[in-house]
């Protein structure tokens, strides 16, 4: 069964940087794009980034570019979010998603909390 699983996220402070990983299993990796998703509490769930099957094309919400990188290792089946300059505002529950067919999965999250 298809499997995403975030780690890597935490307390940190102002203008601090994070790396969030996504493990995923159960589909083949390297054959679909990849994305994070960020819910804050109280606020709808939105798009943080992309990334094409191949890693060759990325977008990003205008709230984090810039600031956010998404790539990806198909070697590995994960996909990685580097966040630098981090802001209070991009405290939130951080998600995994892939797109099979008609099927959207999601990982548990992982939260990350900007505070000083």
């Amino acid at each position: 069964q298809v499997q995403l699983v975030e780690s890597g996220g935490g307390l940190v402070q102002p203008g601090g940087s994070l790396t969030l990983s996504c493990a995923a299993s159960g589909f083949s990796f390297s054959g679909y794009a990849m994305s994070w998703y960020r819910q804050a509490p109280g606020k709808e769930r939105e798009l943080v980034a992309a990334v094409t099957s191949a890693g060759g094309s990325t977008n990003y919400a205008d709230s984090v570019k810039g600031r956010f990188t998404i790539s990806r290792d198909n070697a590995k089946s994960t996909v990685y979010l580097q966040m630098n300059s981090l802001k209070p505002e991009d405290t939130a529950g951080y998600y995994c998603n892939v797109r099979l067919g008609w099927i959207r999965y999601w990982g548990q999250g992982t939260q990350v909390t900007v505070s000083s």
